[in-house]
């Protein structure tokens, strides 16, 4: 539902009032204007996560309560892959469409959160990320993505309704890093200083088949102007780690939606239903070796971080897929798109890394610097820096 005089042919946009939210006056946020990804608890505005099946109240969130009191006004819901459990930005109210190419997918979850930068509806978009769902959408709609350090104080999963309880984040999308550093100096009251990139040790993490030849350009650019700002460059290799991710947020989606699980056909769409039977069905023992195996993945992120002081990582594999597609065409082979994005972005959701996804100079082809836990300001900082 939105305001009967708003276009929306993206089908961004899951509820937009007559009027905004008005953030308070004076604030070190006033004059900005901000959509919720519509996972966040708003009181007076409906939830329905993109879909039609009944989800939990979740409360309200003190993330946008806290947004609204720093002077920001909120505009309205953005619509997501339903109840976050995918890339594409598909659900039960027809999918979001790509902000220039609408035959082409925006990347989800926080689909409806990036087309809404995008097209400069809003100067700010709530998101999660559970395993991208920031990231992603940065990428391929061409704006910025920030997924905080899991647990970041600032940044509070409260009043959201969950995908993954031990892997969701919330976090901004925006056009420009400018304004990201702007909320989250708002939120922590640090200032958050640009970095100089001489002398900073980044680990290049590029495994050749998968990504297609685009993404492999993009990358190798970025790298090399990295270098050329002073910074020292070396491959790294991080394995896979999909057996661990998805046992864990399958289960945990699984429990969140327990409750429409008891009918036979709660609503949901095929993918997303098929996906909750199958967390429904694993069982103890197999999550329990997921969640030792996201150990043994932590100590090895951890080791990186020993040697060097950021990550460059593709955010996407290929540009925008076409909708509906489920394979692409990858240097390594023909992959399933779940897997081919999954397996770039989950590793640092999976294991709570902060993450900052920007564009390359590849149109709708971003890439990801990872910091160390907790580093967030120095990573901000450091990307910051590069859109000077």
């Amino acid at each position: 539902m939105t305001s009967k005089d708003f276009p929306d042919p993206q089908r961004a946009w899951a509820y937009r009032p007559t009027s905004p939210l008005p953030g308070a006056p004076g604030g070190p946020l006033a004059g900005l204007t901000f959509s919720v990804k519509d996972l966040y608890g708003v009181p007076g505005w409906p939830l329905r996560a993109s879909t039609l099946a009944p989800v939990p109240d979740p409360g309200e969130s003190p993330l946008v309560r806290r947004l609204l009191e720093l002077g920001a006004s909120a505009v309205g819901k953005t619509h997501l892959q339903e109840i976050a459990l995918g890339i594409t930005g598909m659900n039960g109210f027809g999918g979001t469409t790509h902000p220039v190419y609408p035959e082409r997918v925006p990347g989800g979850s926080s689909s409806g959160a990036a087309v809404s930068v995008a097209l400069g509806q809003v100067d700010l978009a709530l998101g999660t990320d559970t395993g991208g769902s920031i990231r992603v959408p940065a990428a391929w709609c061409g704006v910025v993505g920030y997924k905080p350090t899991k647990g970041h104080p600032a940044w509070s999963t409260e009043g959201v309704l969950p995908l993954s309880w031990t892997c969701d984040h919330t976090g901004p999308l925006a056009r420009d890093l400018r304004t990201i550093v702007r909320v989250q100096e708002a939120l922590t009251g640090e200032k958050v200083s640009p970095q100089d990139w001489a002398g900073v040790r980044v680990g290049v993490w590029l495994p050749e088949g998968w990504v297609d030849d685009a993404v492999w350009e993009a990358v190798g650019a970025f790298a090399a102007r990295l270098e050329n700002l002073g910074a020292s460059l070396q491959p790294v290799e991080f394995p896979e780690v999909l057996d661990a991710y998805s046992p864990i947020v399958l289960s945990e989606a699984a429990r969140v939606h327990a409750e429409a699980l008891r009918e036979d056909d709660p609503g949901f769409l095929p993918f997303t239903l098929a996906s909750l039977r199958q967390g429904q069905a694993l069982g103890g023992a197999e999550v329990e070796m997921a969640f030792a195996r996201r150990a043994v993945y932590r100590a090895q992120l951890d080791d990186l971080f020993t040697q060097f002081d950021v990550l460059l990582a593709p955010a996407v594999p290929t540009p925008p897929p076409l909708i509906g597609q489920d394979e692409v065409a990858l240097r390594g082979g023909v992959t399933p798109l779940r897997r081919a994005v999954l397996r770039l972005t989950a590793p640092f959701s999976l294991l709570g890394a902060p993450t900052v996804a920007v564009p390359s100079a590849t149109p709708f082809v971003g890439v990801q610097l990872v910091g160390s836990h907790g580093e967030d300001d120095r990573l901000l900082g450091l990307a910051r820096a590069l859109e000077d």
